[in-house]
Protein backbone atom coordinates (compact mmCIF):
# COMPACT_ATOMS: atom_id res chain seq x y z
CA UNK A 1 0.00 0.00 0.00
CA UNK A 2 1.38 3.05 -0.90
CA UNK A 3 1.47 6.54 0.37
CA UNK A 4 -1.24 7.74 -1.79
CA UNK A 5 -3.44 4.81 -0.94
CA UNK A 6 -3.43 5.68 2.33
CA UNK A 7 -4.34 8.69 1.90
CA UNK A 8 -7.43 8.01 -0.20
CA UNK A 9 -8.36 5.62 2.81
CA UNK A 10 -7.93 8.57 5.52
CA UNK A 11 -10.31 10.49 3.23
CA UNK A 12 -12.84 8.27 2.88
CA UNK A 13 -12.69 7.94 6.82
CA UNK A 14 -12.36 11.48 8.01
CA UNK A 15 -14.18 14.07 5.62
CA UNK A 16 -17.34 13.31 3.69
CA UNK A 17 -17.11 12.19 -0.25
CA UNK A 18 -20.73 13.22 -1.74
CA UNK A 19 -22.29 12.04 -5.33
CA UNK A 20 -23.46 14.23 -8.01
CA UNK A 21 -24.87 11.82 -11.05
CA UNK A 22 -22.06 9.96 -12.11
CA UNK A 23 -19.56 12.29 -10.50
CA UNK A 24 -17.90 11.77 -7.15
CA UNK A 25 -17.08 15.38 -5.26
CA UNK A 26 -14.02 14.60 -2.98
CA UNK A 27 -12.70 17.11 -0.58
CA UNK A 28 -8.41 16.95 0.24
CA UNK A 29 -7.34 15.77 3.09
CA UNK A 30 -6.14 19.03 4.27
CA UNK A 31 -7.86 22.24 3.01
CA UNK A 32 -11.39 23.16 1.80
CA UNK A 33 -10.32 22.46 -2.25
CA UNK A 34 -12.73 19.75 -3.43
CA UNK A 35 -11.92 17.56 -6.64
CA UNK A 36 -14.70 15.94 -9.14
CA UNK A 37 -13.62 12.38 -9.84
CA UNK A 38 -15.51 10.24 -12.56
CA UNK A 39 -14.91 6.43 -11.83
CA UNK A 40 -16.90 5.17 -14.85
CA UNK A 41 -13.81 6.85 -17.40
CA UNK A 42 -10.86 4.77 -18.75
CA UNK A 43 -9.90 2.26 -15.52
CA UNK A 44 -9.07 3.72 -12.99
CA UNK A 45 -11.06 6.22 -13.18
CA UNK A 46 -10.36 10.48 -13.70
CA UNK A 47 -10.31 13.49 -11.49
CA UNK A 48 -9.51 17.29 -11.86
CA UNK A 49 -6.21 17.60 -10.07
CA UNK A 50 -3.36 18.49 -11.24
CA UNK A 51 -1.74 14.86 -10.39
CA UNK A 52 -3.92 13.08 -12.05
CA UNK A 53 -3.83 15.60 -15.18
CA UNK A 54 -0.22 15.90 -15.89
CA UNK A 55 0.86 12.78 -15.33
CA UNK A 56 -1.93 10.17 -15.14
CA UNK A 57 -1.77 8.22 -11.92
CA UNK A 58 -4.06 7.06 -9.58
CA UNK A 59 -4.50 9.50 -6.93
CA UNK A 60 -5.70 9.58 -3.57
CA UNK A 61 -8.69 11.18 -4.63
CA UNK A 62 -9.47 8.21 -7.07
CA UNK A 63 -8.46 6.00 -4.12
CA UNK A 64 -11.42 7.78 -2.05
CA UNK A 65 -14.32 7.39 -4.55
CA UNK A 66 -13.45 3.89 -5.00
CA UNK A 67 -13.71 3.04 -1.16
CA UNK A 68 -17.20 5.47 -0.92
CA UNK A 69 -18.64 3.36 -4.18
CA UNK A 70 -17.69 0.20 -2.59
CA UNK A 71 -19.48 1.26 0.81
CA UNK A 72 -22.38 2.20 -1.20
CA UNK A 73 -22.65 -1.20 -3.09
CA UNK A 74 -22.15 -3.20 -0.23
CA UNK A 75 -25.19 -1.21 1.89
CA UNK A 76 -27.80 -1.78 -0.56
CA UNK A 77 -26.71 -5.62 -1.42
CA UNK A 78 -27.25 -5.54 2.42
CA UNK A 79 -30.73 -4.01 1.96
CA UNK A 80 -31.93 -6.27 -0.85
CA UNK A 81 -30.86 -9.35 1.27
CA UNK A 82 -32.89 -8.18 3.95
CA UNK A 83 -35.87 -7.21 2.00
CA UNK A 84 -35.71 -11.14 0.20
CA UNK A 85 -35.28 -12.37 3.43
CA UNK A 86 -36.79 -11.03 6.53
CA UNK A 87 -36.34 -13.53 8.90
CA UNK A 88 -32.31 -13.08 8.53
CA UNK A 89 -33.11 -9.88 9.91
CA UNK A 90 -31.16 -9.36 13.66
CA UNK A 91 -33.53 -10.13 16.73
CA UNK A 92 -32.44 -8.40 19.32
CA UNK A 93 -32.38 -10.58 22.60
CA UNK A 94 -35.08 -9.84 25.41
CA UNK A 95 -34.87 -11.45 28.90
CA UNK A 96 -38.00 -12.86 31.27
CA UNK A 97 -38.73 -10.91 34.28
CA UNK A 98 -40.75 -12.31 36.69
CA UNK A 99 -42.72 -9.44 38.10
CA UNK A 100 -44.93 -11.05 40.81
CA UNK A 101 -41.08 -11.71 42.49
CA UNK A 102 -39.94 -8.30 41.20
CA UNK A 103 -43.48 -6.16 42.68
CA UNK A 104 -42.74 -8.04 45.81
CA UNK A 105 -39.01 -7.38 46.57
CA UNK A 106 -39.82 -3.58 45.65
CA UNK A 107 -42.87 -2.93 47.85
CA UNK A 108 -41.27 -4.35 50.77
CA UNK A 109 -38.08 -3.49 50.06
CA UNK A 110 -36.75 -0.97 52.47
CA UNK A 111 -38.60 -2.65 55.49
CA UNK A 112 -36.62 -5.87 54.92
CA UNK A 113 -33.65 -3.74 54.53
CA UNK A 114 -33.67 -2.73 57.93
CA UNK A 115 -34.32 -5.97 59.19
CA UNK A 116 -31.85 -7.74 57.04
CA UNK A 117 -28.78 -4.77 58.06
CA UNK A 118 -29.71 -5.20 61.72
CA UNK A 119 -29.56 -8.63 61.78
CA UNK A 120 -26.15 -8.10 59.91
CA UNK A 121 -24.94 -5.98 62.70
CA UNK A 122 -26.39 -7.96 66.16
CA UNK A 123 -22.94 -10.24 64.65
CA UNK A 124 -20.55 -7.66 65.05
CA UNK A 125 -17.62 -8.13 67.87
CA UNK A 126 -17.83 -5.04 69.25
CA UNK A 127 -15.75 -3.19 72.17
CA UNK A 128 -17.68 -2.73 75.76
CA UNK A 129 -19.82 0.49 74.79
CA UNK A 130 -19.33 2.47 78.40
CA UNK A 131 -16.42 4.27 79.20
CA UNK A 132 -13.80 3.22 81.33
CA UNK A 133 -13.40 6.79 83.08
CA UNK A 134 -15.55 10.06 83.28
CA UNK A 135 -17.76 11.52 80.09
CA UNK A 136 -20.37 10.62 77.94
CA UNK A 137 -21.66 7.61 78.00
CA UNK A 138 -20.18 6.35 74.46
CA UNK A 139 -22.60 5.41 71.37
CA UNK A 140 -23.21 1.78 70.69
CA UNK A 141 -21.20 0.83 68.20
CA UNK A 142 -24.19 -1.65 66.12
CA UNK A 143 -26.47 1.14 66.41
CA UNK A 144 -24.03 3.55 64.54
CA UNK A 145 -22.82 1.13 61.44
CA UNK A 146 -26.44 0.66 61.40
CA UNK A 147 -27.63 4.38 61.08
CA UNK A 148 -24.12 5.01 58.86
CA UNK A 149 -25.71 1.95 56.34
CA UNK A 150 -29.38 3.14 56.38
CA UNK A 151 -28.49 7.05 55.61
CA UNK A 152 -26.66 5.81 52.61
CA UNK A 153 -29.53 3.62 51.56
CA UNK A 154 -31.88 6.37 51.71
CA UNK A 155 -29.58 9.09 50.17
CA UNK A 156 -30.92 11.72 52.49
CA UNK A 157 -29.34 14.52 54.18
CA UNK A 158 -28.69 13.91 57.76
CA UNK A 159 -31.45 16.05 59.28
CA UNK A 160 -33.67 14.57 56.74
CA UNK A 161 -32.96 11.46 58.02
CA UNK A 162 -33.30 11.83 61.67
CA UNK A 163 -36.84 10.46 61.37
CA UNK A 164 -36.18 7.33 59.81
CA UNK A 165 -33.91 6.44 62.24
CA UNK A 166 -36.83 7.18 65.37
CA UNK A 167 -39.10 4.76 63.13
CA UNK A 168 -36.40 2.49 63.42
CA UNK A 169 -36.12 2.75 66.97
CA UNK A 170 -39.53 2.34 67.09
CA UNK A 171 -39.94 -1.12 65.04
CA UNK A 172 -36.63 -2.47 67.69
CA UNK A 173 -33.32 -2.20 65.42
CA UNK A 174 -31.63 0.31 67.28
CA UNK A 175 -31.35 1.20 70.70
CA UNK A 176 -31.02 4.88 70.74
CA UNK A 177 -30.97 7.36 68.23
CA UNK A 178 -27.63 8.81 67.25
CA UNK A 179 -27.06 12.81 66.44
CA UNK A 180 -26.86 13.27 63.15
CA UNK A 181 -23.29 15.11 63.52
CA UNK A 182 -22.31 11.85 65.26
CA UNK A 183 -23.21 9.76 62.25
CA UNK A 184 -21.08 11.66 60.03
CA UNK A 185 -17.85 11.78 62.93
CA UNK A 186 -18.38 7.72 62.69
CA UNK A 187 -17.80 7.87 59.02
CA UNK A 188 -14.26 9.53 59.60
CA UNK A 189 -13.42 6.47 61.74
CA UNK A 190 -10.57 4.44 60.20
CA UNK A 191 -11.56 1.18 62.22
CA UNK A 192 -15.18 1.48 60.28
CA UNK A 193 -13.01 0.03 57.14
CA UNK A 194 -12.56 -3.07 58.12
CA UNK A 195 -15.86 -3.53 60.10
CA UNK A 196 -18.00 -2.60 56.28
CA UNK A 197 -15.83 -4.78 54.32
CA UNK A 198 -16.22 -7.65 56.78
CA UNK A 199 -20.01 -6.73 56.66
CA UNK A 200 -19.84 -7.30 53.20
CA UNK A 201 -18.54 -10.77 53.01
CA UNK A 202 -20.43 -11.90 55.62
CA UNK A 203 -23.46 -10.33 53.35
CA UNK A 204 -22.43 -12.65 50.62
CA UNK A 205 -22.04 -16.16 52.29
CA UNK A 206 -25.44 -16.81 51.94
CA UNK A 207 -25.60 -17.06 47.78
CA UNK A 208 -22.49 -19.22 48.36
CA UNK A 209 -24.24 -22.23 47.40
CA UNK A 210 -25.48 -20.34 44.24
CA UNK A 211 -22.31 -18.16 43.42
CA UNK A 212 -19.71 -19.92 41.48
CA UNK A 213 -18.65 -17.73 38.68
CA UNK A 214 -17.20 -14.24 39.56
CA UNK A 215 -16.22 -11.30 37.28
CA UNK A 216 -13.91 -8.30 38.35
CA UNK A 217 -13.75 -5.35 37.69
CA UNK A 218 -13.39 -1.44 38.87
CA UNK A 219 -15.43 1.54 38.60
CA UNK A 220 -15.10 5.02 40.02
CA UNK A 221 -17.37 6.87 42.45
CA UNK A 222 -17.02 11.11 41.69
CA UNK A 223 -16.43 12.81 44.79
CA UNK A 224 -17.01 16.97 45.67
CA UNK A 225 -13.59 17.60 45.99
CA UNK A 226 -11.14 19.48 42.66
CA UNK A 227 -7.33 18.29 41.87
CA UNK A 228 -5.47 21.45 41.27
CA UNK A 229 -1.89 21.33 39.65
CA UNK A 230 -0.08 23.64 37.49
CA UNK A 231 1.10 22.37 33.91
CA UNK A 232 5.01 23.61 33.14
CA UNK A 233 4.33 23.00 29.33
CA UNK A 234 2.01 25.37 28.59
CA UNK A 235 2.14 27.50 31.91
CA UNK A 236 -1.69 26.97 32.53
CA UNK A 237 -3.52 25.69 35.67
CA UNK A 238 -5.64 22.73 35.71
CA UNK A 239 -7.85 20.92 37.63
CA UNK A 240 -9.81 18.08 37.62
CA UNK A 241 -12.77 16.63 39.80
CA UNK A 242 -11.07 13.57 42.08
CA UNK A 243 -12.42 10.26 41.87
CA UNK A 244 -12.56 7.34 44.12
CA UNK A 245 -11.67 3.90 42.51
CA UNK A 246 -13.67 0.54 43.74
CA UNK A 247 -12.82 -2.83 42.86
CA UNK A 248 -14.66 -5.39 43.08
CA UNK A 249 -15.61 -9.52 42.31
CA UNK A 250 -19.70 -10.14 41.83
CA UNK A 251 -21.21 -13.40 41.26
CA UNK A 252 -22.43 -13.62 37.76
CA UNK A 253 -25.76 -15.02 38.62
CA UNK A 254 -27.09 -12.45 41.17
CA UNK A 255 -24.33 -10.01 41.35
CA UNK A 256 -23.61 -10.10 44.55
CA UNK A 257 -20.32 -8.87 45.98
CA UNK A 258 -18.23 -11.30 47.92
CA UNK A 259 -15.10 -9.00 47.94
CA UNK A 260 -13.98 -5.10 47.07
CA UNK A 261 -11.21 -3.00 47.57
CA UNK A 262 -10.95 0.76 47.93
CA UNK A 263 -7.38 1.98 46.24
CA UNK A 264 -6.45 4.08 43.26
CA UNK A 265 -3.70 1.72 42.29
CA UNK A 266 -3.57 -0.10 39.05
CA UNK A 267 -6.31 -3.37 38.71
CA UNK A 268 -4.17 -6.30 38.49
CA UNK A 269 -2.36 -5.22 41.42
CA UNK A 270 -5.61 -6.14 43.29
CA UNK A 271 -7.02 -9.63 41.71
CA UNK A 272 -5.33 -11.85 43.99
CA UNK A 273 -6.16 -10.17 47.23
CA UNK A 274 -10.00 -10.13 45.60
CA UNK A 275 -9.58 -13.79 44.31
CA UNK A 276 -8.16 -14.98 48.08
CA UNK A 277 -10.78 -12.96 50.20
CA UNK A 278 -13.69 -14.45 48.06
CA UNK A 279 -12.21 -18.13 48.11
CA UNK A 280 -12.72 -18.08 52.02
CA UNK A 281 -16.27 -18.48 51.53
CA UNK A 282 -17.22 -19.37 47.80
CA UNK A 283 -16.17 -22.19 45.65
CA UNK A 284 -14.46 -20.78 43.04
CA UNK A 285 -15.29 -21.98 38.97
CA UNK A 286 -14.54 -19.40 36.92
CA UNK A 287 -13.49 -15.85 36.61
CA UNK A 288 -13.63 -13.58 34.22
CA UNK A 289 -11.59 -9.94 33.62
CA UNK A 290 -10.49 -7.65 30.94
CA UNK A 291 -7.05 -7.43 29.19
CA UNK A 292 -6.43 -4.75 32.77
CA UNK A 293 -5.89 -7.49 34.59
CA UNK A 294 -3.68 -9.74 32.47
CA UNK A 295 -0.35 -11.10 34.18
CA UNK A 296 0.68 -14.33 35.40
CA UNK A 297 0.14 -13.43 38.75
CA UNK A 298 -3.34 -13.36 38.77
CA UNK A 299 -3.75 -16.76 36.12
CA UNK A 300 -1.90 -18.45 38.81
CA UNK A 301 -3.68 -17.00 41.90
CA UNK A 302 -7.04 -18.33 40.53
CA UNK A 303 -5.54 -21.02 39.29
CA UNK A 304 -4.89 -21.82 43.08
CA UNK A 305 -8.16 -20.80 44.08
CA UNK A 306 -10.38 -23.83 42.16
CA UNK A 307 -11.16 -21.83 39.21
CA UNK A 308 -10.20 -21.18 35.50
CA UNK A 309 -9.02 -18.21 34.70
CA UNK A 310 -11.31 -16.12 31.51
CA UNK A 311 -9.08 -13.29 31.02
CA UNK A 312 -9.02 -11.55 27.38
CA UNK A 313 -5.12 -12.07 25.93
CA UNK A 314 -3.83 -8.96 24.29
CA UNK A 315 -2.78 -9.16 20.71
CA UNK A 316 1.01 -9.61 21.65
CA UNK A 317 0.72 -12.03 23.76
CA UNK A 318 2.33 -15.47 24.07
CA UNK A 319 1.71 -18.89 25.30
CA UNK A 320 4.96 -19.43 27.15
CA UNK A 321 5.32 -19.06 30.79
CA UNK A 322 3.62 -21.27 33.51
CA UNK A 323 1.59 -24.31 32.91
CA UNK A 324 -1.68 -22.37 33.63
CA UNK A 325 -0.31 -19.44 31.60
CA UNK A 326 0.06 -21.56 28.79
CA UNK A 327 -3.31 -23.54 29.57
CA UNK A 328 -5.45 -20.71 28.92
CA UNK A 329 -3.87 -19.02 26.27
CA UNK A 330 -4.00 -22.18 24.13
CA UNK A 331 -7.58 -22.64 25.08
CA UNK A 332 -8.23 -19.01 23.63
CA UNK A 333 -6.24 -20.37 20.18
CA UNK A 334 -8.11 -23.43 20.42
CA UNK A 335 -11.48 -22.58 20.97
CA UNK A 336 -11.79 -19.05 20.71
CA UNK A 337 -15.66 -18.87 20.64
CA UNK A 338 -16.00 -20.88 23.84
CA UNK A 339 -13.47 -19.25 25.53
CA UNK A 340 -15.62 -15.70 24.55
CA UNK A 341 -18.71 -17.26 26.09
CA UNK A 342 -16.86 -17.71 29.59
CA UNK A 343 -15.45 -14.67 29.20
CA UNK A 344 -18.50 -12.84 28.15
CA UNK A 345 -20.31 -13.04 31.87
CA UNK A 346 -17.74 -10.08 32.89
CA UNK A 347 -20.48 -8.18 31.71
CA UNK A 348 -22.39 -9.16 34.56
CA UNK A 349 -19.62 -7.00 36.86
CA UNK A 350 -20.58 -3.83 35.00
CA UNK A 351 -24.27 -5.01 35.88
CA UNK A 352 -23.45 -4.51 39.36
CA UNK A 353 -21.81 -0.77 39.42
CA UNK A 354 -24.67 0.13 37.42
CA UNK A 355 -26.91 -1.06 39.58
CA UNK A 356 -25.19 0.56 42.82
CA UNK A 357 -24.71 4.06 41.09
CA UNK A 358 -28.26 3.91 39.54
CA UNK A 359 -30.21 3.06 42.96
CA UNK A 360 -27.62 4.71 45.23
CA UNK A 361 -25.55 7.39 43.44
CA UNK A 362 -22.44 7.79 41.53
CA UNK A 363 -21.34 10.67 43.74
CA UNK A 364 -20.06 10.92 46.99
CA UNK A 365 -20.57 13.72 49.70
CA UNK A 366 -17.92 13.30 52.40
CA UNK A 367 -14.93 15.17 52.60
CA UNK A 368 -11.75 13.44 53.75
CA UNK A 369 -9.95 10.29 52.53
CA UNK A 370 -11.28 7.79 55.39
CA UNK A 371 -15.21 8.73 54.94
CA UNK A 372 -14.78 8.19 51.05
CA UNK A 373 -13.61 5.27 50.94
CA UNK A 374 -16.68 4.14 54.14
CA UNK A 375 -19.01 5.84 52.07
CA UNK A 376 -18.29 3.74 48.74
CA UNK A 377 -18.25 0.53 50.83
CA UNK A 378 -21.72 1.47 52.82
CA UNK A 379 -23.18 1.62 49.00
CA UNK A 380 -21.37 -1.69 48.40
CA UNK A 381 -23.13 -3.12 51.49
CA UNK A 382 -26.39 -1.40 50.43
CA UNK A 383 -26.52 -3.33 47.09
CA UNK A 384 -25.23 -6.66 48.52
CA UNK A 385 -28.83 -6.21 51.36
CA UNK A 386 -31.07 -5.12 48.43
CA UNK A 387 -29.99 -8.33 46.35
CA UNK A 388 -30.63 -10.74 49.12
CA UNK A 389 -33.86 -8.97 49.62
CA UNK A 390 -34.96 -10.33 45.48
CA UNK A 391 -33.14 -13.41 46.26
CA UNK A 392 -35.21 -14.08 49.36
CA UNK A 393 -38.50 -14.20 46.89
CA UNK A 394 -37.12 -15.75 44.01
CA UNK A 395 -34.75 -18.24 45.19
CA UNK A 396 -36.09 -18.77 48.84
CA UNK A 397 -33.39 -18.55 50.79
CA UNK A 398 -33.26 -16.74 54.85
CA UNK A 399 -30.20 -15.01 53.91
CA UNK A 400 -29.88 -14.57 57.88
CA UNK A 401 -27.42 -17.46 58.37
CA UNK A 402 -24.69 -15.02 59.06
CA UNK A 403 -22.65 -16.89 61.64
CA UNK A 404 -23.03 -20.52 59.45
CA UNK A 405 -19.85 -22.72 58.87
CA UNK A 406 -17.92 -21.56 55.91
CA UNK A 407 -17.75 -25.00 53.24
CA UNK A 408 -15.32 -27.21 54.02
CA UNK A 409 -11.28 -27.41 52.80
CA UNK A 410 -11.14 -23.52 53.32
CA UNK A 411 -9.07 -21.52 55.41
CA UNK A 412 -10.34 -19.50 58.11
CA UNK A 413 -11.30 -16.16 56.97
CA UNK A 414 -9.33 -12.96 58.15
CA UNK A 415 -12.32 -11.02 58.38
CA UNK A 416 -13.73 -13.05 61.15
CA UNK A 417 -12.04 -10.93 63.69
CA UNK A 418 -14.98 -8.43 63.61
CA UNK A 419 -17.40 -11.73 64.01
CA UNK A 420 -18.25 -14.01 67.25
CA UNK A 421 -18.70 -17.49 66.29
CA UNK A 422 -21.84 -19.44 66.92
CA UNK A 423 -25.22 -17.99 67.46
CA UNK A 424 -25.64 -14.38 67.58
CA UNK A 425 -26.32 -12.86 71.02
CA UNK A 426 -29.31 -11.41 72.23
CA UNK A 427 -30.51 -8.16 70.42
CA UNK A 428 -31.06 -5.31 73.15
CA UNK A 429 -34.22 -3.06 72.00
CA UNK A 430 -35.88 0.49 73.37
CA UNK A 431 -38.60 -0.59 75.02
CA UNK A 432 -40.96 1.23 77.09
CA UNK A 433 -40.07 4.72 78.34
CA UNK A 434 -36.92 4.38 76.64
CA UNK A 435 -36.19 0.93 78.89
CA UNK A 436 -33.70 -1.46 77.16
CA UNK A 437 -35.26 -4.79 77.13
CA UNK A 438 -33.98 -8.31 75.45
CA UNK A 439 -35.21 -9.92 73.17
CA UNK A 440 -33.65 -13.49 72.45
CA UNK A 441 -31.49 -14.45 69.88
CA UNK A 442 -32.70 -15.59 66.26
CA UNK A 443 -32.79 -19.29 65.07
CA UNK A 444 -30.43 -19.39 62.68
CA UNK A 445 -31.33 -21.98 59.72
CA UNK A 446 -29.79 -23.02 56.73
CA UNK A 447 -30.17 -21.21 53.32
CA UNK A 448 -32.48 -23.37 51.06
CA UNK A 449 -30.77 -22.81 47.57
CA UNK A 450 -31.31 -24.89 44.83
CA UNK A 451 -28.21 -27.16 44.17
CA UNK A 452 -25.28 -26.07 41.76
CA UNK A 453 -24.38 -28.84 39.41
CA UNK A 454 -20.17 -28.46 39.79
CA UNK A 455 -19.38 -29.27 35.91
CA UNK A 456 -16.09 -28.57 34.49
CA UNK A 457 -15.38 -26.46 31.36
CA UNK A 458 -13.64 -27.78 28.13
CA UNK A 459 -10.67 -25.34 29.68
CA UNK A 460 -10.12 -28.07 32.60
CA UNK A 461 -10.68 -31.13 30.05
CA UNK A 462 -8.11 -29.56 27.53
CA UNK A 463 -5.44 -32.82 26.96
CA UNK A 464 -1.74 -32.18 27.59
CA UNK A 465 -0.90 -33.61 24.49
CA UNK A 466 -2.89 -30.92 22.70
CA UNK A 467 -0.96 -28.19 24.03
CA UNK A 468 2.71 -30.26 23.82
CA UNK A 469 1.03 -30.27 19.54
CA UNK A 470 0.38 -26.21 20.01
CA UNK A 471 3.98 -25.40 21.49
CA UNK A 472 5.66 -27.31 19.22
CA UNK A 473 3.92 -25.48 16.78
CA UNK A 474 4.79 -22.01 18.28
CA UNK A 475 8.43 -23.30 18.18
Amino acid sequence: MDRKEKSGIEIAARRTVERAGNLYIVPGLRGNQVHQVDLDSLPPGKCSCSENKRHGVTCEHIYAAQIVREREENARRAAERNQSNPSDKKVRKTYHQDWAVYNEAQMREKDRFQSLLSELCESILVAADEPKGRGRPRLNQRDMIFSAVFKVYTNLSGRRFTCDLEESQRRGHIGRVPHYNSIFNYMESPKLTPILQALIVRSARSLRSVEVDFAVDSSGFETSRDGRWFEHAHGEKKERREFIKCHLMCGVKTNIVVSVEISNSGDAVLLPGLVKTAAEAFSIEEVSADKGYLSHRNVNAIVQAGGAPFIMPKVNSRGGGSDAWGKMFHFFQLHEQEFLNHYHKRSNVESAFHMIKAKFGGSLFSKSDTALVNETLCKVLCHNLVVLNHEMIELGINPTDWTAPKPALVEPSVNDQHFQSGQPEAKVTSGPEGARQINPAPIMTLPRCVPVKKGRSLWHRLSTAGQQQLFQADQ
